[in-house]
């Protein structure tokens, strides 16, 4: 299928620097009638049935993003898959300057680059995949010197003059976040308050929890001409025997289920069976849906608005249509809905199921 047939032009303007506060007041754009209708986000609970599942990733990111000096050279380094304890795969910036067996240090500003203790080798470069680095600390360590060298993996097209800030480190996380791995943040999920959760009980809403380790190959374009060409990164997720029985459960009782986001859809879809069974699940997925996919397992998707020609706009064409999307989007630019990681939600229906 050719990669330009979602393509579309997108004002730089409507890309969202920063999220609404607070952040249930973001606009959604409501699909799940079968036209379009303008709402606010939280009045999400309104829009959803009694016995409804919501499914939420609980991933939470980790400060991926780390400056480094090799020799003179500064290089910037985003961590997107970790390997073990110490052995990442990473996007490096300047990467042509490194070789197997280079030493990195890392810096920022309030440790300078003559006082840190914290570097990496460079253990293999490869191309499409990054590089893979080793950290010179213990496994048990590294999640406190990220804090304390690291900065929150901001997209790309999210400037910052020094990295993510203070603000962000509340901003890019949702407030059920509880296993760190995760360097990029599910953001559909970043709208949810508490208020909106306490209605969507009241209503008799249903929520349970997966993890997908969102990786940095989410932010990469598809280079390719067609997508048969190109490589999804993989990234690992888990479902446990819990979630699964209470999703199976819905389905048996005729409720629908609700996925938070691509990453929590991609999961669902990656561990569902071919007779519409979801089983408990532990491994990477490198689910790639794009037009022609049968949904096997979700009904709805809340998601927000992704670049052209991106696997996530892809996807989102696959469940509710490709022209029915090209349309929304075409809506959503002219009445200024804010777009991608900090911007405005949807709320879209599956209407390409094979169940």
């Amino acid at each position: 299928m050719r990669v330009d047939l979602f393509d579309f032009e997108l004002p730089k303007e409507l890309i969202a620097e920063r999220p609404v506060h607070p952040k249930d007041e973001s606009k959604l754009l409501d699909l799940s009638s079968g036209s379009i209708q303008d709402k606010i986000f939280k009045e999400l609970p309104a829009i959803l049935n009694e016995n409804d599942l919501l499914v939420f990733n609980n991933t939470k990111v980790i400060p991926a993003r780390l400056f480094a000096y090799k020799g003179e050279a500064k290089i910037e380094v985003t961590l997107y898959r970790p390997v073990d304890g110490i052995n990442w795969w990473a996007l490096i910036k300047n990467s042509k300057r490194l070789k197997e067996g280079s030493i990195i240090q890392f810096y920022n500003d309030f440790i300078p680059i003559e006082e840190s203790c914290f570097s990496a080798e460079v253990i293999e470069k490869k191309d499409g995949d990054g590089v893979l680095i080793r950290f010179n600390v213990e496994p048990q360590e590294l999640n406190e010197f990220l804090e304390k060298y690291g900065h929150m993996p901001l997209p790309p097209y999210i400037k910052r003059d020094h990295g993510a800030d203070e603000q962000d480190k509340a901003d890019y996380q949702t407030i059920y976040a509880k296993h760190e791995g995760a360097v990029a943040a599910p953001t559909a999920g970043l709208h949810f308050t508490d208020n909106v959760m306490k209605e969507l009980i009241a209503k008799g809403v249903k929520t349970t929890e997966l993890t997908l380790h969102v990786g940095a190959g989410t932010f990469l374009p598809v280079k390719s001409e067609d997508t048969d060409d190109h490589k999804m990164h993989a990234e690992y997720g888990i479902i446990n025997q819990e979630s699964a029985d209470i999703i199976n459960q819905t389905k048996k009782n005729g409720g629908r289920v609700i996925a938070v986001g691509t990453t929590s859809l991609r999961l669902l879809e990656s561990a569902t069976d071919d007779n519409g069974i979801i089983k408990p699940f532990a491994d990477d997925t490198a689910i790639f849906i794009t037009p022609g996919y049968k949904f096997k397992m979700v009904d709805m998707l809340i998601t927000n608005f992704h670049l052209p020609k991106s696997t996530l706009f892809m996807l989102v064409c696959a469940l509710a249509g490709t022209e029915a999307m090209k349309e929304a989007y075409e809506y959503a630019m002219a009445h200024k809905y804010r777009f991608y990681s900090y911007g405005d939600s949807s709320i879209l229906p599956c209407v390409n199921k094979r169940f």
